[in-house]
């Protein structure tokens, strides 16, 4: 499962990046509530004339809960999440967008997966708002 965490990390970069939306394949790692944020969000970006280069960094994660007995199985990760090298761009120029200076780049985030027929699949992120 927690491959299928990273390759949801590696598709959201992908999403990002696209100003299509199309060269991602993030519906092999994410579903439900994560799936529609993600999409939703990187087309608000986009549709702002955005996108995203550089990369995440996930540090340290971990299954934290684990329920095999449901009738999903399902897992919570726990990981530090580095965005820093991760900067919103123009997408025709590629001139850095400013942030706030305060903005949070390294971050707690809890993310829950299901077992699906056709695997793990992330299904909702919670970033923790904390610094790690």
């Amino acid at each position: 499962m927690i491959a299928t965490y990273r390759g949801y990390w590696q598709e959201m970069e992908k999403l990002y990046a696209d100003r299509d939306g199309t060269g991602a394949h993030l519906k092999q790692y994410a579903a439900s509530a994560a799936l529609k944020n993600a999409t939703a969000d990187a087309e608000r970006a986009h549709d702002h004339g955005r996108v995203y280069i550089g990369g995440v960094s996930i540090i340290n994660p971990a299954v934290t809960e684990y329920d095999a007995k449901g009738k999903i199985p399902n897992a919570t990760v726990s990981s530090c999440l580095d965005i820093s090298k991760w900067q919103p761009v123009d997408a025709d120029t590629k001139t850095p967008v400013t942030l706030p200076s305060n903005r949070l780049t390294k971050y707690l985030i809890t993310s829950t997966l299901e077992k699906w027929p056709e695997g793990w699949r992330v299904i909702r992120d919670e970033p923790q708002d904390e610094p790690c």
